[in-house]
């Protein structure tokens, strides 16, 4: 799926449009977390990493900062994802050596080389296989919403340019539930973006969760990316959030090329994507997620960029980690 773009604009006639369809879709999901109370307590510490927005925070680049946080502080973590895309049933420990993102989904195959990660389209299954491998905490990548399972942390992502768009449920907007009624079951809100969005970025009226500031940055890999010429290509949620971060490393962009979230390449597109680098001397750059999607002969075509979660203050993860026992 595609991130309409009147999404985050102020609201207009189509928004307004669709605004009844979109009370009733809050209303499906605050029916829902009201049953939550009664999902599974699991013996060890969730973590839930989600969010209020349908796609593009920056909930991948966070699970993983928290799992290498984690094991910094020596503690066993499993990673329990849905799998979006999955071809198997059932719940599955992914084999980053043996698995494709065909088989357990893109996110997920990404995840799995910080922690272990289990694939399960059924939450429940997927906190409970966690469980069986001696987890001291388990990471739940999004189901902030999901009635399921107990949650001990929440952790809600925003992208701090795009904020919390025009304030509206899908389909009139991009909320999966109204934002106050998010964030009071919240015990932190992390803000991804840069020192200009962060500052850019308004905290809603009478809320009072603590805020956490990140940023994405490049892996350094020893590439010298300033002055590289390239067509660039994304299929995540908010596919300018990449091109931006080229821009903002010294890349060149001769072309964008916005694709849905977890949208699979096919070799007709990525010929057409190819002979217009070929045409425009420029090289093909995508994201680690899009990169790993891609069979192995096509991989070498393209230079991934790679980029991690940077956390201005720990503290209050610090301090949440504790209360937990982490």
């Amino acid at each position: 799926m595609r991130t309409p773009q009147f999404w985050y604009r102020s609201p207009g006639t189509l928004s307004t449009l669709l605004a009844p369809l979109g009370w009733l879709y809050a209303a499906a999901t605050a029916i829902r977390v009201r049953r939550s109370a009664q999902g599974y307590h699991a013996a060890c510490p969730v973590i839930c990493v989600g969010n209020l927005n349908a796609g593009g925070t920056g909930k991948t680049p966070t699970v993983i900062a928290l799992a290498e946080r984690l094991r910094f502080r020596q503690k066993s973590v499993v990673i329990v994802s849905k799998g979006y895309g999955a071809q198997r049933e059932g719940a599955w420990f992914v084999n980053p050596q043996a698995d494709t993102a065909h088989d357990v989904g893109d996110e997920p195959l990404m995840m799995s080389a910080f922690a272990t990660t289990v694939v399960s389209p059924d939450r429940l299954a997927g906190i409970q296989l966690a469980e069986s491998d001696g987890a001291h905490v388990i990471l739940m990548d999004d189901g902030f919403q999901s009635p399921a399972v107990r949650k001990d942390l929440a952790l809600v992502v925003v992208d701090a340019l795009q904020g919390f768009g025009n304030g509206k449920c899908i389909p009139a907007g991009p909320l999966r539930e109204p934002v106050a009624a998010g964030l009071r079951r919240a015990d932190l809100l992390l803000s991804v973006g840069s020192a200009e969005h962060q500052n850019q970025f308004k905290m809603p009226d009478d809320t009072h969760v603590p805020r956490v500031q990140g940023q994405l940055v490049p892996l350094p890999t020893g590439m010298p990316w300033s002055g590289i010429r390239a067509i660039a290509f994304a299929g995540i949620g908010l596919p300018e959030k990449f091109f931006r971060t080229l821009r903002s490393a010294g890349v060149v962009l001769e072309g964008e090329h916005s694709l849905g979230d977890h949208e699979p390449i096919s070799r007709a597109l990525f010929d057409r994507l190819y002979r217009e680098a070929q045409a425009k001397g420029a090289q093909l750059v995508t994201t680690e997620k899009d990169a790993i999607k891609l069979p192995p002969d096509l991989r070498a075509l393209v230079m991934p960029f790679p980029v991690r979660l940077a956390i201005e203050d720990w503290s209050e993860i610090d301090a949440a980690f504790d209360q937990l026992g982490l």
